[in-house]
């Protein structure tokens, strides 16, 4: 590190609002973050974006504990999450699309038609995204179409884990009713 300061010591000024600190910690630690994020995802744009996805939740949530280990290791462990976590989101919005799609490939759908019906599917989705009560909406916009976890949505929502977990379940089974059609 550049700063004379000690991680946890920057840490505490970052929780006290000085954000100079973040950058600070972001000096020190963003390569080591990049480089393992571009590792495991092999992308460098979304490896920027997992890094600055890193450090924000940093910011916002503030539970490094100096006495459970170093930066280092935290925002490595972090890191490591986040990719595996955008690793199993992918998988999943890849399977509905095919499974909506009739098991064909996104990539692979040149057809005129299939366009068409892909382009029919998303907007019968988002009709039915819009008829859910809002607590149930905004929790899966929030997981699906933002990429947050259940505890990044209970934090940022300022709600327990439990109300989003309940949210986010109601809400998909609601939606499977309201689009039966397309899940047989």
């Amino acid at each position: 590190m550049l700063s004379n300061q000690t991680d946890a010591e920057l840490f505490q000024a970052l929780c006290l609002g000085d954000l100079s600190a973040l950058g600070k910690l972001y000096d020190g630690y963003g390569e080591i973050v990049y480089r393992m994020a571009l590792r495991m995802l092999g992308n460098p744009q979304e490896a920027e974006d997992l890094t600055q996805d890193v450090f924000l939740t940093l910011w916002r949530n503030r539970s490094y504990d100096s006495k459970r280990g170093s930066m280092q290791v935290f925002l490595t462990t972090m890191t490591r999450s986040k990719a595996i976590d955008r690793h199993r989101q992918k998988r999943s919005h890849l399977n509905v699309l095919q499974k909506w799609g009739h098991n064909q490939p996104l990539e692979n759908s040149t057809n005129l038609m299939d366009k068409i019906s892909l382009k029919e599917i998303s907007q019968r989705v988002s009709e039915a995204m819009s008829e859910l009560p809002d607590n149930q909406r905004q929790v899966l916009e929030m997981a699906y179409f933002e990429g947050m976890s259940q505890s990044e949505i209970s934090a940022g929502l300022n709600l327990p884990l439990g109300t989003v977990k309940t949210n986010k379940r109601q809400g998909l089974l609601r939606l499977r009713q309201m689009l039966q059609d397309l899940v047989e």
